[in-house]
């Protein structure tokens, strides 16, 4: 028998350390009234929990790899649950396209970046997502100066040039994304442009 059912809209807000991408979900997820099952919250941290990961261990392939394989697991599950269902929504916090970002940025040279976001891409899991993010509503939160604290988890250094990346591997990946920042920082507003994202047809960055 033939499978009807339409996919679920995906929209990850992604972005660097300290740029309100927890905040926003949660208030997204609350005021769509999402439940539990279509909310994939941070697994980043999860991960770094669970597996005695720690800062020093950013730069490892083991921990990056280790982050993008538990997202895309989230992301399949949600998929799963959600999938058939009359407007059905995802909305998650990060995706597996942040660690081959922080795997570009922490190499040593441009070789090394190289061949450690070729590992990850080219991993089996990732390359199955790929044409949900190319159909995903994909938001890139830029860094607001007075939102830059250290939070324990990851560098606050090279701001400025992890967007560069972002940008860099989602065009090399084919993803569309919106993009906000500085220029709208009220918490409801920028709740207002999600929701717009989530229904507008096209795309602007790709």
């Amino acid at each position: 028998m033939t499978d009807h059912r339409s996919p679920p809209t995906e929209i990850y807000i992604i972005g660097p350390s300290s740029t309100g991408k927890t905040t926003l979900c949660n208030a997204v997820a609350e005021s769509l009234k999402l439940p539990a099952w279509c909310y994939i919250t941070e697994v980043a941290r999860q991960v770094m929990r669970t597996q005695g990961y720690t800062r020093a261990d950013v730069g490892t392939m083991e921990m990056q790899k280790a982050i993008m394989l538990a997202q895309l697991e989230k992301e399949t599950q949600a998929c799963e649950w959600v999938g058939g269902t009359i407007g059905g929504l995802i909305l998650s916090d990060r995706s597996g396209i942040d660690p081959i970002v922080y795997a570009v940025l922490t190499a040593k040279d441009e070789f090394q970046a190289r061949h450690k976001k070729n590992l990850l891409v080219d991993q089996p899991t990732f390359q199955s997502a790929l044409h949900r993010y190319r159909e995903a509503r994909v938001l890139l939160l830029n860094p607001v100066p007075e939102w830059l604290i250290d939070d324990g988890v990851r560098s606050l250094e090279q701001h400025e040039r992890c967007i560069v990346v972002y940008r860099e591997v989602l065009c090399e990946l084919g993803i569309a994304y919106h993009e906000m920042g500085k220029e709208m920082t009220d918490l409801s507003e920028r709740v207002k442009r999600v929701k717009k994202i989530m229904t507008s047809p096209t795309l602007p960055h790709l």
